[in-house]
């Protein structure tokens, strides 16, 4: 049986998000890692951990469960038990790369309108203590999802693909659990993203309005409020990105829930329900090759050791051709 013309679309679309978002992530966790863009110690801790979690999303959730499932049927990557093992897996890492994003608005919160805490808090110690307990609590978080999948079918004792179990449905605890897993991503990111960003906001706006008063009517340009308006912007991207790439994740466990309907869990990729679910997950993707590229990438100093990176191959064979001819 030939496979729908639906799998080769996401089969490119995963592909693209493989492509981009592994290197790029390794590359901001190799230029971050060097300590080479004027960032302070506690924010380069912030970035690279973003780029480590996202960097394993891309692995497990892109190539490992989506492109595996598309395109390699049937491999081991396919048996139940690993199938289950890379849910987990991905959403453990989802989970952290969330978070860790929650945990750096907190942290540049803090440093903006928090400044007697800043000094206890912005620190390398702190950071390291926060992304270990972050990343120690999503993959607790997410060990029973290991015990909710059954066999989608069993062929020669050898059982094939994930399906959530029925019961998965009507149990009272299950269902508080999917509440509770759902609150916990994206809802409850979203409700402090968006309330740290507007009060930091705030903050420098009236910062803003103080410095003007008291520099009176210079013309010249300041270059600490030029620098804020920056900061607002940038703000601003990462938390529009963030609602924007999870509101149709957000809209379909809604629409599941009022529609008292099941996750799609077939091989029909035709199927309507199968390609709006599959959409709300590409795009949720995305915002694992997004986040470095904002946060860091934005950064002049980046951009420069970027470039002096991806040049540093052709730099040294020119350095050698040209000792080889003088």
């Amino acid at each position: 049986m030939h496979a729908p013309v639906i799998a080769p679309f996401f089969l490119v679309s995963y592909s693209i998000l493989a492509a981009i978002g592994a290197p790029a992530n390794l590359l901001a966790i190799i230029i971050l890692s060097r300590g080479r863009c004027n960032l302070s110690r506690c924010i380069t801790f912030y970035l690279v951990a973003i780029a480590v979690t996202d960097f394993f999303v891309i692995m497990t959730a892109v190539i490992l469960n989506r492109i595996s499932r598309i395109y390699f049927r049937e491999s081991i990557l396919s048996t139940t038990p690993v199938c289950t093992l890379s849910v987990v897996l991905v959403y453990a890492t989802r989970d952290c790369s969330v978070w860790l994003t929650v945990a750096f608005t907190i942290d540049r919160f803090v440093a903006i309108c928090c400044q007697k805490l800043k000094t206890r808090y912005c620190t390398e110690k702190t950071a390291s203590l926060v992304i270990g307990i972050v990343c120690a609590l999503c993959c607790v978080k997410n060990i029973p999802f290991y015990f909710i999948y059954e066999p989608l079918y069993i062929l020669d004792g050898i059982s094939w693909f994930c399906n959530v179990k029925s019961n998965f449905y009507v149990w009272p605890a299950w269902q508080a659990y999917d509440w509770f897993f759902q609150i916990y991503t994206p809802f409850l990111p979203f409700f402090v993203i968006l309330m740290l960003n507007v009060l930091t906001i705030r903050q420098i706006m009236v910062a803003n309005r103080a410095r003007r008063r008291l520099r009176g009517a210079e013309k010249q340009q300041d270059q600490e409020m030029a620098h804020r308006k920056r900061s607002i912007i940038l703000l601003f991207t990462v938390s529009l990105s963030f609602l924007l790439l999870w509101a149709p994740l957000v809209g379909h466990f809604i629409y599941v829930r009022l529609k008292t309907e099941s996750y799609f869990g077939g091989l029909d990729f035709s199927d309507p329900q199968y390609i709006f679910q599959e959409m709300t997950n590409t795009l949720q993707l995305f915002s694992s090759c997004n986040n470095v590229f904002i946060y860091a990438i934005s950064q002049n100093l980046f951009r420069k050791e970027l470039m002096s990176f991806l040049m540093y191959p052709f730099a040294t064979l020119t350095n050698s051709f040209k000792r080889r001819v003088e």
